[in-house]
């Protein structure tokens, strides 16, 4: 009886930690390049949850009146540990002002969870209306998220630059035809842009503002129809008198469609802050 006690106890112990979780929730203040906040938002404009995590820049003091740019991320699950963090070097190696940086996470991959496919779509032809997020998700940046940042933050609103990579870069590109002002900068990496492409294209809203800036760069490895959408989208704006802010197009030798999204973040950032071309 001694010796199987031990025996039962061992599995009694083994199925008990099987249902727990792995470990408890790690925070980020242990990371100091990605230190800041977390906070959950419940959007009544696109109806479902978001998970914001917010970098502050390095020496950050809350007490202080200083105000930061800040830097939107769609696809903050992938993309906020990467270009936040990077951040903090861009700034030691570039000379970048240090910045907020505001990641929009799902949560998850699953698409049940990560509803990036309608959020970043936007109308066109070939797109039904329900399945077109663009205009909501637009305006759960205008009246929930970016009013939220300022409000918690020293967050400066005549400096808020908004980033996206593929489907998101075509969102960044559908933003600043629709609403030009919301930004200052935008930067649109490797962006896939069909179906919607028409909504793209069409006439820009008027902006107030005559120092907006938009960054369009693509990879030399990124798949050939999204190198030439980009290309017509680019070409078009490129030409046009009717375009409200100024237009940098980039290419990224060798980069692909994702692995080199560090890369297009350092063209746009060091081109819309008027810092020299990274070589």
């Amino acid at each position: 009886m001694f010796r199987i006690a031990p025996v039962l106890l061992a599995l009694v112990l083994s199925a008990g930690c099987a249902a727990a979780p792995l470990r408890p929730t790690a925070p980020l203040d242990h990371l100091p390049a990605l230190r800041g906040d977390y906070f959950r938002t419940e959007s009544q404009e696109v109806g479902r949850p978001f998970h914001i995590y917010v970098r502050l820049p390095d020496g950050y003091d809350p007490a202080r009146a200083a105000a930061y740019p800040t830097v939107y991320l769609t696809d903050g699950d992938s993309l906020f540990p990467i270009l936040a963090a990077n951040h903090l070097f861009l700034t030691y190696d570039d000379d970048l002002p240090e910045a907020i940086v505001v990641g929009i996470a799902y949560g998850g991959f699953d698409p049940a969870t990560n509803r990036r496919k309608v959020d970043f779509q936007t109308p066109g032809d070939g797109v039904a209306p329900d399945a077109a997020g663009a205009p909501a998700f637009q305006s759960f940046l205008k009246r929930e998220l970016i009013p939220e940042i300022e409000r918690r933050f020293h967050a400066d609103p005549s400096r808020r630059v908004l980033f996206g990579q593929s489907r998101g870069g075509a969102f960044v590109l559908w933003s600043a035809v629709n609403e030009p002002d919301l930004f200052w900068g935008r930067i649109a990496s490797n962006p896939s842009i069909t179906p919607g492409v028409e909504s793209l294209m069409g006439a820009a809203a008027p902006a107030v503002r005559d120092d907006l800036g938009v960054v369009l760069v693509s990879g030399t490895r990124d798949w050939p129809d999204l190198q030439a959408e980009a290309e017509l989208w680019g070409s078009a704006w490129e030409a046009r008198a009717d375009r409200p802010w100024r237009l940098h197009r980039a290419r990224v030798e060798g980069g692909t469609h994702a692995a080199n999204a560090g890369d297009a973040y350092r063209i746009g950032m060091n081109w819309l802050f008027g810092r020299p071309a990274p070589p």
